[in-house]
């Protein structure tokens, strides 16, 4: 049995605190990636969720949505909208969702659905019932960060914990069910204000190349060029701290729309290595300040290799200001 770390925490006075819980997994059988978030801010009353499916023809599946929280904040288990997370007295998740998803074709017009009823190819009723067995301790970001990494690492949080599983159950979507067993899946749990528009350019790679090689790095690049860094590989049931990362390469479409990216990952025993990675098929979320300030949270998963070692997959996440 694998000890979590604590779940709950005592929020201050900012609207946008949160307990952030994320899961994301890779079923490579069946040729499907997913996606969840729950966001709680406790001073607002609110918890913001949402859950993506790519799906293999191509489209997308997805809910984005908000519910109060209703004094439900307890250390046993998390909803909204359908969607539930519950930690497992053994260390173990379990992840569930019932109702409905939106299925559009082209993933980077699901944002658009609200206004575009067009745009959507069907309404599926979906269940899904998954179980995260976790394969390592997890791992705590700002312990082996910079304390310039740690002060603009502040905007999407204060601390942050990852850790990688493998996964059993099933998803349902309309007529179709997928069986998913011995899959990999992560979990991520952060607290601490989340800025989504007071962030310049930010990343965040879940790449998996099987159960013994993971790697998970993150960035947040500032307007002025500062740069927070953090995150691990994964090996052979060792977590090693990045210690030190260069971006030598980002591609967008229209500045938002990730399309590939280059990064040097500098590891705490000294190792240097190179993960290269392609995203595939879109999702972007928006997400506007009271200013009017916009940024959009592009939601993917890619192709990656890391050093000479190919065949890595996993969730390609970007946040950046549209200008």
């Amino acid at each position: 049995m694998i000890k979590m770390e604590k779940l709950v925490h005592t929020p201050n006075n900012h609207p946008e605190w949160n307990e952030s819980f994320y899961f994301c997994f890779s079923d490579r059988e069946n040729k499907i990636n997913a996606m969840t978030r729950l966001g709680l801010k406790p001073n607002k009353d609110e918890t913001m969720t949402f859950f993506l499916v790519f799906l293999p023809d191509g489209s997308v599946a997805g809910y984005r949505d908000t519910e109060g929280i209703n004094g439900e904040w307890g250390e046993h288990e998390w909803r909204a909208k359908g969607m539930r997370f519950m930690p497992q007295p053994d260390g173990t998740w379990r992840y569930s969702y019932t109702g409905p998803m939106i299925q559009v074709k082209k993933p980077s017009d699901f944002p658009m659905v609200s206004q575009d009823k067009s745009l959507i190819k069907a309404v599926l009723p979906t269940r899904m019932d998954i179980h995260f067995k976790p394969v390592h301790k997890e791992y705590e970001y700002s312990e082996h960060m910079t304390p310039e990494s740690l002060e603009i690492g502040k905007k999407a949080g204060d601390e942050h914990w990852e850790q990688v599983g493998l996964i059993e159950g099933t998803l349902t979507l309309g007529e179709t069910s997928y069986k998913i067993s011995k899959q990999i899946g992560q979990r991520d749990h952060t607290y601490g204000v989340r800025d989504w528009t007071g962030v310049g350019d930010w990343l965040y790679y879940v790449v998996w190349f099987n159960e013994h090689l993971a790697v998970n790095p993150a960035a947040i690049i500032m307007e002025d060029g500062r740069v927070s860094w953090g995150g691990f590989i994964y090996k052979d049931g060792v977590n090693h701290p990045i210690v030190k990362m260069k971006v030598l390469e980002q591609r967008f479409i229209d500045g938002v729309l990730p399309v590939s990216s280059r990064l040097e990952l500098v590891t705490k025993n000294g190792e240097k290595h190179i993960l290269e990675g392609e995203a595939g098929p879109v999702v972007p979320l928006p997400f506007m300040d009271e200013s009017g300030k916009l940024s959009v949270l592009a939601q993917s998963f890619g192709e990656f290799t890391l050093d000479d070692i190919g065949g890595g997959y996993g969730s390609f996440e970007t946040l950046r200001v549209k200008h």
